[in-house]
């Protein structure tokens, strides 16, 4: 008789690594409601500068670095100070969500913005 358990548990353990994956999955409606909810678009566009970086620039800025999500949250959940386009400086905007500092929406947020590098 042959034995399936093997296979059977390596299986369910394959299938239990997949889950966190599906989990994380980006949300591009929710990061684009955030997004306006912010007024992010007051100083980033998609692909040309305004006062603040382009989105694509961003994500380009950041591509194949391990800390790139780590080291955005940080950055807009902090409020530090940012240089704009013509040279001043001011506090950026901290990411406000609801519920209040739920980090899932602000790490989404900034998955969907390091999705926009050139293709």
């Amino acid at each position: 008789m042959l034995n399936l358990r093997p296979a059977f548990f390596a299986g369910v353990a394959l299938a239990g690594l997949a889950l966190p994956l599906a989990s994380h999955a980006l949300d591009v409606d929710a990061a684009l409601a955030l997004q306006r909810q912010n007024n992010c678009n007051k100083c980033h566009h998609m692909e040309r500068e305004k006062e603040g970086p382009s989105f694509r620039k961003i994500a380009d800025k950041y591509k194949g670095k391990a800390d790139a999500t780590d080291k955005l949250v940080q950055h807009l959940t902090s409020s530090p100070k940012v240089k704009l386009a013509d040279g001043t400086e001011e506090e950026h905007k901290v990411i406000a969500t609801r519920p209040a500092k739920d980090m899932a929406q602000v790490k989404n947020l900034v998955e969907y913005i390091l999705a926009q590098t050139k293709k």
